[in-house]
């Protein structure tokens, strides 16, 4: 199978070592994995800021660059939800304003074969015994693009639960937004913030050492959040625990 890392612009820029933990993971599990060097963003910012028409070549020329892949896997909910979710709508759009069908014919073939990195770990390779070791309290944050767009369901869970040495505890109200939301943290700053401490009071509540997510968008807002309020724990996204290993620890 022809696999490829879609990495996305966040992780590209402030966290390498997901894209290379997401790398060390698929390739202890016997997965030859790519990186092409042409990938930028998917889109997703433009889209989701009303600049739906500049998004469009960005779509498509992520198309042109995985398209000859059998499977992308991307360490993002949020970035797997905007191939999946609304490259569809994209293409349909498109063709409403009578430009025809030649966008959405070259964004449906990456659109079902795009997964977030616990779906093709589960779904795909059929795995949630990852081989991982990480003797930590470990609390789980779903985040709104993985949880409702994507639909991950318990995927991350049950791949946290197989962990040796993990000590996965509830996170309360664990399906509320942490408040980021991409640009919407920046037009409503106060709520965002708001909601972002509502959800580090949460986790701190659990006791947890950890804070984990599948998203480092999401990560990065409640990161800032547990500075401000110095509470003692910290944020990890699940790549980099499920490449975790006695002998290697990745976090």
């Amino acid at each position: 199978m022809r696999v490829a890392l879609f990495l996305t612009c966040v992780n590209d820029t402030l966290y390498p070592d997901t894209g290379r933990a997401v790398l060390q993971l698929l390739t202890r599990l016997g997965v030859d994995v790519d990186f092409p060097m042409a990938q930028t963003c998917c889109g997703q910012a433009h889209y989701n800021t009303g600049y739906r028409h500049q998004a469009e070549p960005l779509a498509r020329h992520f198309a042109e660059v995985f398209g000859g892949y059998e499977a992308i896997v991307t360490p993002s909910g949020s970035c797997g939800a905007m191939v999946r979710e609304l490259y569809p709508r994209i293409g349909e759009r498109a063709r409403a304003e009578g430009r025809g069908d030649v966008l959405a014919s070259v964004l449906a073939p990456v659109v079902p074969k795009t997964y977030e990195l616990t779906e093709f770990l589960v779904d795909v390779l059929g795995v949630t015994d990852v081989g991982a070791w990480y003797p930590h309290t470990v609390t789980y944050h779903p985040t709104c693009h993985g949880l409702r767009g994507l639909g991950l369901g318990d995927r991350p869970r049950r791949l946290l639960e197989a962990v040796q040495g993990l000590e996965l505890v509830e996170l309360p109200d664990a399906e509320e937004c942490c408040g980021f939301g991409g640009t919407f943290a920046l037009k409503n700053a106060d709520v965002s913030a708001a909601m972002g401490a509502d959800k580090v009071h949460s986790a701190a509540s659990t006791g947890a050492e950890v804070l984990c997510a599948a998203d480092n968008s999401c990560l990065m807002h409640l990161g800032g959040t547990m500075a401000r309020l110095r509470v003692g724990m910290r944020p990890v996204h699940i790549a980099r625990i499920l490449a975790s290993t006695e002998e290697e620890p990745a976090a």
